[in-house]
C-alpha cells in the first residue's frame, strides 16, 4: 500500500482510538529521541573516551621518557665525571713529581741534564694512553726538555695563552683549549703547573698534553659505540671552549654558545644540574646533564637528543593509536550504523504509525456506516413524506403563480425562499440517509480542486489562511461534483468555527491503494483528500459521534448536524469512505477516499441548440401515476395550466392496465395509443413500483417517452438501466416544463402530432 506521509499530529492518533464502539488496544510507544540520544552520548563516550586515554597515555609517556632521558643523562654525566677527574688528579700527580723532580734547577740545570730528564718525563709520561707528551718549558717560554723528542727542538710559548695565564697565576689556564701542539705534532690541549725558584718567583711551567681523542674513544664506548647515538658527551673548560665531543661532526664550533642555558650555569656556578638547550654543537635540542669536574676549570656535559625521544613517541603512540583506535573505529562504525537504523527504524515507525492511526479511522468509520444504514432507513422516509409536502407547496404555489394572485407577490416569495430551504434540507437527509440521486462523473481532481480555491476561501474566511498541495500524477475520480463540493464547504466551516483566532487550512491530494492482504475493508485504487485545520480539535467523545446525523456542538440555531454526515454518506455512496483525526489542541484532519474512474475526464464541448420553428406546440396526453392525492393533484393543474392533457391514477397496477388496454385497443383496431407520455413516481404502494412499470411499458412500446420521479439514491441506477428519463424529487416545475417541451418537439419531428390526438 502506498499512501501520502500523513502527520496531522500525534496526539490525532491515540484519540483515534477511541473513535467507534469499540476502543483499540494502546499502541506502545517508542521513545526514540530517548535512545537517539543515548547512542549519541554512546559515540561521543566511544570517541571522547578513546581520545582522553590516549592523550593520557602519550602524556605519561613523553613524561616518562623526559625522565628516563634525564635519568640517563645524569647516570652517564656522572661516570664521565668521575673518569675526566681521575683523568685530571693523575695529571696533577704526573705535574707535581716533575716538579719534584727538577726542584733547585735553573733552566741551564735542567739543559744540562736534558738527556736523563728526557728518559724520566719518557718513562712517567709514556705509560698513559691519553698523554701525548710531558714539557718542560723555561722562564721565558723556551722548550728545555721533553719526552717527545731528545734533544729538545727550539720552541717557545712565553706568548702562548696558558703559559701567559700560568704566569700571571689565572686558574683557567691550568687546562688550555685544544690547540695543535708544537712537541707533540697533534691536536691537544694541555694541563699544567708553574715552577717556582727558591725565591718563590716564576721560573717556567711543566705540562702534560692531554689527547682529545683519548676522550672521544672513552665517551664512545661509554654511550654505546655506535652510529646514530641518540647522545653526546662534551668535556669543556668554565669558559665554554670546547676540550672533547662525541659524536663530532664536520664544522663544529669550537666553543659552546655564550647565550645557552649551560653557559648561564656556569657564570653562576653551579656544579652540577640539567637543562634544556638548543646545542649548536649538536645542532640540535638536547636535555642536558652536566657536572663541574673537582676543582678544576672544566665540566663534563651529557646531552640527550630531543629528536631521538620524540621519535621513539611517535613510533610508540602510532601502536598506541592502532591498538586503541583499531577497535574504537569499529565501535564507531557499529554506533553509526545504529544511528541509520534508528532514523530508518522511526521513520518506518511514523510511516505504521500513519498507516495503523489511517486503519483506525477507516475501520471506524467502516463500522458507524453500519451502525448509521437504520437511522438512514429513518431519516429517508421522513425525507421522503416531506418531499412530498414540499412537492405540494411547490405545486399549489407555481399554480398561484400563474393564475396571476395579485396582491400576493411578497407572500409567494417567501413560501418560494422557505421551499428551497427546505428543498436544501431534504437533499442533505436524502444524502444522509444515502437515497440522494447522485450525477457522477469523471473528474480530474488536479484542475478541479485549484478552481475551487475561491469557494473554499470565501468558506473559511479573511483570519484564515488556505494551502494546497495536489501532488503530481493524481488519478482522476467518478463522483458527483455537487456533493463533493458540498463536502469541501461543510469541511471549511467547520475549520473556520474551530480556528476563531485564524490558523491554516490545507488541503492535500495523493494516490493510495489498498489491498486485501493488509487488512482493510476497502480494496483497489483511490485518491486521498486530505482536509487539515491546526484549529482546537476534538475531545474523543464529540469524536465518536461527529459522524452522525443531527449530532452538533455548536449553540442551538447554528448548526444543523448535518454537515459532516454528509461529507461521510457522500463519500460512502461514491464507493469511498470518510475517516476523521483529532484531538483536543492538535487540529483535526478529515481524509476522503473516493475512487479512481477507470476513464478520462470529459471535455465539456458547447451544446448546440436547436432552431425553432416559431409555432408553439401542442399539449401532451399524459398518463401521471401518484399515490399521493395532494401532489397528484397539485402536478395535474400544473400540467392543465401548460395545455397538457392529465390522465391521473394512484399506483402502477392501474396505470399498466390502461396502457394494455390500449395497446390491445391498438392492435386490434390500428387507433393509437392514447397516451404520448408516462410521468410516474417510483415509490408507490402495490405490487409494482414506478420501474417496474417502465419495465413493463418498454415491453411492448418502446417508443413511448417515460418520466420517472425518485428521491431515492439507490433506485437510481436501475432507472437509468431501463433507458427513461429521471427527475430527482423534489424537482423544478420549471425543469419538468422543458422536459415535455423537448418530448414535443421530437414527437413533431417523428411525424406523430399530439393534435392528432386531442380530445375534443
Amino acid at each position: 500500500m502506498t499512501q501520502d506521509r500523513f502527520d496531522p499530529r500525534r496526539a490525532s492518533r491515540r484519540s483515534a482510538e477511541r473513535q467507534g464502539d469499540a476502543v483499540f488496544p494502546a499502541v506502545p510507544e517508542q521513545n526514540f529521541h530517548v535512545r537517539r540520544i543515548t547512542l549519541i552520548a554512546l559515540l561521543v563516550a566511544a570517541v571522547v573516551l578513546p581520545c582522553l586515554y590516549v592523550a593520557a597515555m602519550a602524556f605519561n609517556d613523553l613524561r616518562s621518557r623526559e625522565a628516563d632521558a634525564t635519568d640517563m643523562t645524569l647516570r652517564t654525566v656522572r661516570v664521565a665525571e668521575e673518569h675526566a677527574l681521575k683523568v685530571f688528579d693523575m695529571n696533577e700527580t704526573l705535574d707535581t713529581r716533575i716538579v719534584d723532580l727538577t726542584e733547585g734547577l735553573g733552566d741551564d740545570g735542567i739543559r744540562a741534564r736534558e738527556a736523563a730528564i728526557h728518559q724520566k718525563l719518557r718513562t712517567m709520561g709514556g705509560g698513559y694512553p691519553q698523554v701525548a707528551a710531558v714539557s718542560i718549558f723555561g722562564r721565558d717560554g723556551a722548550l728545555l726538555v721533553t719526552s717527545r723528542f731528545y734533544p729538545a727542538p727550539p720552541v717557545s710559548i712565553g706568548d702562548r695563552d696558558d703559559f701567559v695565564g700560568l704566569r700571571e697565576g689565572r686558574d683557567l689556564e691550568h687546562v688550555s683549549k685544544v690547540m695543535s701542539g708544537h712537541v707533540a705534532g697533534e691536536q691537544v690541549f694541555n694541563t699544567g703547573v708553574e715552577r717556582r725558584a727558591p725565591d718563590g718567583t716564576f721560573a717556567g711551567v711543566v705540562s702534560v698534553a692531554l689527547r682529545p681523542s683519548y676522550f672521544d674513544a672513552f665517551y664512545r664506548e661509554l654511550l654505546g659505540g655506535t652510529d646514530g647515538l641518540p647522545m653526546t658527551m662534551t668535556l669543556v673548560r668554565t669558559d665554554g671552549a670546547v676540550l672533547a665531543h662525541y659524536p663530532r661532526r664536520p664544522g663544529e664550533p669550537n666553543a659552546v654558545a655564550a647565550d645557552s642555558p649551560f653557559a648561564e650555569a656556569m657564570k653562576e656556578g653551579r656544579r652540577a644540574g640539567v637543562t634544556r638547550m638548543r646545542s649548536n654543537i649538536d645542532g640540535d635540542n638536547m636535555i642536558v646533564a652536566f657536572r663541574h669536574v673537582g676543582s678544576y676549570p672544566v665540566y663534563v656535559m651529557c646531552g640527550y637528543r630531543a629528536s631521538a625521544m620524540w621519535a621513539a613517541w611517535y613510533r610508540h603512540l602510532a601502536v598506541l593509536f592502532l591498538s586503541i583506535f583499531t577497535p574504537s573505529v569499529a565501535l564507531w562504525c557499529v554506533i553509526w550504523l545504529s544511528l541509520r537504523r534508528l532514523g530508518a527504524e522511526e521513520e518506518a515507525w511514523e510511516r505504521w504509525q500513519a498507516e495503523a492511526s489511517m486503519r483506525r479511522s477507516i475501520e471506524s468509520a467502516y463500522r458507524q456506516s453500519r451502525k448509521m444504514e437504520a437511522l438512514g432507513t429513518l431519516v429517508g422516509s421522513v425525507a421522503h413524506d416531506f418531499n412530498n409536502l414540499l412537492m405540494i407547496l411547490s405545486a399549489n404555489v407555481q399554480i398561484a403563480r400563474r393564475r396571476g394572485a395579485n396582491g400576493l407577490d411578497r407572500e409567494l416569495s417567501a413560501m418560494e425562499r422557505a421551499l428551497k430551504s427546505g428543498q436544501s434540507l431534504t437533499r442533505q437527509l436524502l444524502g444522509v440517509a444515502r437515497k440522494q440521486p447522485l450525477r457522477n462523473e469523471t473528474v480530474a481532481l488536479d484542475r478541479w480542486l485549484p478552481a475551487s480555491r475561491d469557494l473554499l476561501r470565501a468558506s473559511l474566511g479573511a483570519k484564515v489562511s488556505l494551502v494546497m498541495d495536489v501532488g503530481v500524477g493524481i488519478w482522476p475520480m467518478r463522483v458527483d461534483v455537487a456533493e463533493l463540493e458540498l463536502a469541501l464547504i461543510n469541511i471549511a466551516v467547520n475549520a473556520r468555527d474551530a480556528m476563531p483566532n485564524g490558523g491554516r487550512f490545507t488541503v492535500r491530494a495523493t494516490n493510495i491503494t489498498f489491498r486485501h492482504e493488509d487488512g482493510f475493508p476497502l480494496t483497489g485504487d483511490f485518491v486521498q483528500v486530505s482536509l487539515e485545520d491546526t484549529g482546537v480539535g476534538m475531545a474523543p467523545e464529540v469524536l465518536a459521534r461527529a459522524f452522525e446525523p443531527l449530532f452538533t456542538t455548536k449553540a442551538k440555531g447554528m448548526g444543523t448536524g448535518l454537515g459532516l454526515p454528509q461529507v461521510f454518506a457522500f463519500c460512502e455512496r461514491s464507493g469511498g469512505l470518510a475517516a476523521i483525526d483529532s484531538a483536543v489542541g492538535a487540529g483535526t484532519s478529515v481524509r476522503l477516499y473516493l475512487p479512481r474512474a477507470t476513464e478520462a475526464p470529459a471535455v465539456d464541448v458547447p451544446v448546440e441548440t436547436g432552431t425553432e420553428d416559431g409555432s408553439a406546440p401542442h399539449g401532451l396526453r399524459i398518463l401521471l401515476v401518484e399515490d399521493n392525492e395532494e401532489v397528484a393533484a397539485g402536478t395535474e393543474a400544473l400540467l392543465q395550466m401548460m395545455g397538457h392533457h392529465v390522465t391521473c391514477v394512484l399506483n402502477a397496477d392501474m396505470a399498466l392496465r390502461l396502457l394494455d388496454d390500449g395497446h390491445r385497443q391498438h392492435s386490434r383496431t390500428g387507433e393509437p395509443l392514447p397516451f404520448d407520455v408516462v410521468l410516474s413516481d417510483i415509490h408507490m404502494p402495490g405490487s409494482l413500483n414506478g420501474i417496474d412499470l417502465a419495465e413493463a411499458i418498454r415491453a411492448f412500446d418502446a417508443t413511448l417517452p417515460v418520466i420517472l420521479v425518485t428521491g431515492y439514491a439507490e433506485e437510481l441506477d436501475r432507472a437509468r438501466q431501463v433507458n427513461v428519463r429521471v427527475l430527482s424529487k423534489p424537482f423544478d416545475i420549471a425543469l419538468l416544463e422543458s422536459l415535455l417541451q423537448g418530448i414535443q418537439r421530437e414527437l413533431a419531428q417523428s411525424g406523430l402530432d399530439p393534435a392528432a390526438h386531442q380530445v375534443q
